[in-house]
């Protein structure tokens, strides 16, 4: 049996470096009053994490329809072998980014795992950023 883990509080420097180190992660919104969950490829960039989307995406149709949309975003590593890893929670406003050449440069840093036209560059603002990581308790228990 694996020794005790502890969740121990990422800062914030930390969590938002190990939300960049992975390609992946859920993006959490409201939609028709209840909550949405969908998959999706994210970079981090200038401090936002930046995904892209389609025409017709659920997304889409909640962030383009306001002008700031409160959304969160989860990315994790997990080791279920190892019982180790750690797990970040980013929630801020979510917009689509209509200067072009911002948007540009977000696609350019951004490959979308998905084929077809991904016409939409949404940004979110990080506000809170909580990040907890699996480590060996110390000292370990009985």
């Amino acid at each position: 049996m694996s020794e005790p883990r502890a969740m121990q509080e990422l800062s914030r420097t930390e969590a938002l470096q190990r939300l960049g180190s992975v390609p992946f992660g859920r993006v959490v919104f409201t939609r028709r009053a209840l909550p949405a969950i969908r998959p999706v490829n994210h970079v981090v960039l200038d401090g936002r994490v930046i995904i892209c989307s389609h025409e017709g995406a659920a997304i889409v149709g909640v962030v383009g329809a306001q002008d700031g949309v409160v959304v969160a975003y989860e990315a994790d590593e997990i080791n279920p072998a190892e019982r180790s890893g750690w797990s970040v929670v980013v929630t801020g406003l979510a917009r689509i980014v209509d200067d072009p050449e911002d948007a540009a440069r977000c696609k350019e840093a951004l490959h979308s795992w998905l084929a077809g036209e991904m016409g939409y560059v949404i940004q979110i603002e990080p506000e809170i950023v909580t990040g907890f990581e699996l480590r060996r308790a110390w000292p370990p228990g009985p």
